[in-house]
């Protein structure tokens, strides 16, 4: 029986990471994670160095937990062996390439390693280049492409065996604004009734596509919930006022400002984050996802 078919029929997929936790001599890189992914798109929040790579390697089964356990419908995943890799696709942060390879070459490469039928490999890798279009450098070897294709390409093989676990590592690291749309949409569509974990520091990316999110930092959950459950937790942090534009460089030094807008003659609005409020005339404002990410990761917005 193959992956695929041990699953056939079932209602509702859970990937339970339960109390993982990974030691590199002396540092924990992730300590007593735990979460339970349901089918839709999971947002994994944090800087780098935070742990967030570790964990997706222990998830893709790529590097083994020194304690805890993932366990797939309750099942180790070490347990399942081939039936987990079957039903996985995985986009690692940097993955590897052979640098004469073809775009068409690697994915066919690709194919054969995850045991694909070759009479469906050449009908899944056309729509997949469509999907992210690729078609036009589809002869074109690896190494020449840009960053962003490159990253394409990386999406398209974890994409190759239409996977009902999907894990990608920063996947829009390279990509331009209009590729990261793309890519969002393309994720949203593929996530009906899979489980999607992305692993990223560029907030937007998940913000508006993700059902949940966790917040990792330091080897830890912080925080985790829906997009309006984690924002209440800056509900009364985040402000809003309307500044001399000439003391603009005063403010930026004595206030966390997430944002500034220089208007027309000298005034320029804030927004910054504050326990409470340090600036007279300062009016609350919503607060995004976004403000919460730079509530926790103060060093980001420096």
């Amino acid at each position: 029986m193959n992956g695929r078919d041990h699953w056939k029929g079932e209602k509702e997929m859970e990937l339970q990471i339960a109390q993982v936790s990974k030691e590199f001599r002396d540092k924990k890189a992730v300590n007593g994670v735990s979460l339970s992914l349901t089918p839709g798109i999971w947002g994994l929040l944090g800087a780098n160095g935070s742990g967030k790579t570790t964990l997706m390697r222990i998830i893709a089964g790529i590097m083994e937990p020194t304690g805890g356990d993932v366990l797939c419908d309750g099942i180790p995943i070490r347990t399942l062996g081939e039936r987990y890799r079957d039903i996985f696709g995985y986009l690692p942060q940097e993955f590897g390439f052979y640098p004469e390879f073809s775009v068409k070459d690697y994915l066919e490469y690709m194919a054969a390693l995850k045991g694909l039928d070759r009479t469906k490999t050449k009908e899944r890798i056309d729509a997949l280049l469509e999907q992210l279009t690729l078609q036009d450098v589809r002869k074109k070897k690896i190494s020449r492409l840009s960053g962003g294709m490159k990253r394409r390409v990386g999406i398209a093989q974890a994409l190759l065996n239409d996977p009902r676990i999907l894990i990608l590592d920063e996947p829009t690291s390279g990509l331009d604004p209009g590729e990261r749309v793309r890519f969002r949409n393309l994720i949203s569509e593929f996530s009906m009734g899979r489980i999607v974990l992305i692993s990223t520091h560029i907030v937007p990316d998940v913000e508006y596509i993700a059902a949940r999110n966790a917040v990792m930092k330091d080897g830890r959950i912080v925080a985790q919930g829906t997009t309006q459950e984690l924002v209440k937790l800056v509900e009364g942090k985040v402000w809003s006022c309307s500044v001399p534009a000439q003391k603009l460089a005063e403010y930026e030094h004595s206030l966390r400002v997430v944002n500034l807008k220089c208007g027309e003659g000298d005034r320029a609005e804030i927004r910054y984050l504050a326990g409470e409020a340090a600036v007279a005339g300062s009016v609350p404002a919503e607060p995004r996802l976004e403000d919460l990410y730079l509530w926790l990761f103060p060093e980001a917005g420096r």
